[in-house]
């Protein structure tokens, strides 16, 4: 079964918001706490986007933030690393999980909606996620010395679509992944093509002619670029600009996160099912 309606015709959704809320807080509290009670799922939540961070930063502190200092690179480092290995790679295990249990098809007996099923499994890992971001900032601040940011509101941009890119894709992914046993191996590349194309690594002008055209273009490439232009004021070229001035080349990333959340969005309705093929 296609997931034929990911949202649901306006005119036949809940018109009160609060039983909106109230079913998508419902499930994720349930969500919450099946996470707490996996180990697993906790370490990979929570100390392996913070090793890999260490780990970076160690390596790549200067380059990776554009020579503007750690506090930046902590900070943009643990959005990507939060939103790969707590948004993406969780939330495939839990819907290829609650798809195999059958969990997903009982839900959307009831009166929970095709796009609150899928945002309330995703709201603890979004939670994490967020809540590490926040911490990685508070750290910056405090500890790395980061000076306020240029444009705080092209880091919020970049947090939310991004969120809403890699949970899209999670959705996706679950498409080609039959067991939990078999997500970590389906979402590495969903995982390994973003980091390696996003600049964090190395600097993109070191890739081929080719490929330095279409790093722009992938996912997590625009989430990176939107937090070094809203941190520090440098844009994908290498200028520096203010805050009237950065929201200008902030529209090229912003565009490639809005295509993206429509073609996964797209592919989500189009391959997502809701019980295991047999």
């Amino acid at each position: 079964m296609n997931l034929a309606t990911l949202t649901k015709d306006i005119h036949s959704a809940p018109t009160a918001p609060s039983g909106f809320v109230r079913r998508i807080g419902s499930l994720a509290r349930a969500e919450a706490l099946l996470l707490r009670r996996n180990p697993m799922a906790l370490i990979n939540a929570l100390a392996i986007p913070v090793a890999m961070v260490v780990f970076l930063v160690t390596v790549e502190a200067g380059d990776s933030a554009g020579g503007s200092g750690r506090g930046p690179a902590v900070v943009t480092t643990l959005t990507a690393v939060s939103l790969l290995a707590v948004v993406y790679m969780g939330l495939v295990t839990a819907l290829v999980a609650r798809r195999e249990e059958l969990v997903l098809k009982r839900l959307r007996t009831g009166e929970l909606y095709d796009a609150e099923i899928i945002a309330g499994t995703a709201a603890p890992a979004v939670a994490v996620a967020w809540g590490q971001m926040l911490v990685g900032v508070l750290a910056a601040f405090t500890v790395f010395g980061m000076g306020l940011p240029t444009n705080p509101v092209l880091v919020l941009v970049a947090i939310v679509l991004g969120t809403a890119v890699f949970v899209l894709f999670a959705v996706v992914t679950t498409a080609v992944t039959r067991t939990v046993e078999m997500a970590q191996v389906t979402a590495t590349p969903g995982y390994a093509v973003p980091v390696l194309f996003s600049g964090l690594l190395f600097p993109l002008d070191l890739l081929p002619e080719p490929l330095q055209r279409v790093a722009p273009l992938m996912p997590m490439t625009p989430v990176v670029d939107l937090m070094h232009l809203g941190l520090t004021g440098r844009t994908p070229d290498g200028d520096t600009v203010g805050l009237g001035a950065s929201f200008a080349p902030a529209a090229g990333p912003v565009l490639v996160l809005v295509a993206w959340v429509v073609v996964a969005g797209w592919a989500a309705r189009r391959w997502f099912r809701w019980e295991p093929r047999r």
